[in-house]
């Protein structure tokens, strides 16, 4: 990670310096993605992670959706109708009311107050760093024999049965989740970020919460939350194959990686996975680290899949250095994702 993170320096200060002529932010769009501002935020990310406190604006999206929730339920709108009166709602209040502040704040405050404010949204919104983190406390676990420990690490990435998972299973896990979410919880943002600026990412936050909240098939989401879950899947799409071409492209230059097997299990075993999404990463990652994952798991008590992604001919990931190689693909992965996408603004 210190690697990913001197390399986002190094851009952060190239393109600095490539604003020294530019005009002011006061000239630009208020709303429109800045280069500069999207590496900060990612180097604070990586650096910081994302810390848990009651006014983070993800945790104050989903503390509006339950209030809408339970307003839209009593009025009856339970339906795929309340679904999308919901999604409007939250587009109106989180897209419509952080826009409106941003130009608001352009109009009337120092440049720096603005910039600051940006920089803060764009960081809350990115989620890499805390994937990372994440996945290194379970790692550190079972690299000292706790296994209770890891256990407790890796109930806050999946949702399965912990009790039955061994070290290099809880292994797995955290890679899988870290590779399932480098598109939902950080390609994505970016991809939604330098196509639409800030509403765009604030638009791909709210429909990922959504999903995360009420995208369930149980009798009382299926309807209700099928907007949400289809929104997710729809803003996820492009950025989903984009990330399973970047995997590969990184893995031809990291060491013990393989871009030829990252491309064909990408490619042959995503359906694998449920959703049109989510396999693409980690089936890519499979490939690109050039081991298995997933295997057993269990749910309440039942095994609900046997299934394994990667080359049958790989060995399941179960070591440090398998964990240490993954993690240092998912970060390159996300930081030249990030440096791309700023320079492919500053071209535009």
């Amino acid at each position: 990670m210190e690697a990913a993170i001197a390399v986002l320096t190094a851009a952060l200060a190239a393109l600095a310096g490539s604003h020294e002529s530019a005009v002011s932010f006061r000239e630009l769009a208020p709303l429109a993605a800045q280069p500069a501002l999207l590496i900060a935020a990612v180097l604070l990310d990586l650096a910081l992670g994302d810390p848990v406190y009651r006014l983070h604006p993800v945790r104050l999206m989903g503390g509006t959706l339950s209030l809408f929730e339970r307003g839209l339920r009593r009025l009856g709108a339970d339906g795929y109708g309340g679904g999308i009166a919901l999604f409007v709602l939250l587009a109106i209040v989180w897209v419509g009311g952080l826009s409106a502040l941003t130009v608001l704040l352009a109009a009337h405050v120092s440049v720096w107050i603005v910039w600051i404010w940006q920089l803060y949204l764009i960081y809350s919104l990115l989620a890499l760093g805390d994937l990372v983190q994440h996945v290194l406390r379970v790692e550190r676990a079972v690299e000292r024999d706790d296994l209770a420990a890891a256990h407790a690490a890796i109930a806050n990435l999946v949702g399965r049965d912990t009790d039955r998972m061994d070290g290099a299973a809880c292994r797995r896990a955290a890679v899988e989740s870290l590779s399932e979410s480098l598109t939902d919880g950080f390609t994505s943002a970016l991809f939604w970020y330098a196509l639409l600026g800030l509403p765009g990412l604030v638009l791909f936050k709210i429909v990922s919460t959504m999903d995360s909240m009420v995208g369930y098939k149980t009798p009382r989401y299926l309807r209700f939350g099928w907007c949400g879950a289809r929104l997710d899947d729809a803003m996820n799409y492009i950025p989903a194959r984009l990330t399973w071409l970047a995997i590969a492209a990184i893995a031809s230059v990291l060491p013990g990686c393989s871009a030829r097997k990252a491309l064909s299990v990408g490619l042959r075993q995503h359906a694998i996975l449920p959703g049109p999404n989510a396999g693409w990463s980690e089936a890519a990652t499979a490939g690109a680290i050039q081991r298995r994952l997933v295997g057993p798991i269990w749910l309440r008590g039942t095994m609900v899949t046997d299934l394994w992604i990667g080359d049958p001919a790989d060995p399941p990931v179960s070591t440090h250095a398998d964990v240490a190689r993954a993690v240092a693909l998912v970060t390159t992965t996300g930081c030249v994702a990030a440096i791309l996408a700023a320079v492919l603004l500053l071209l535009v």
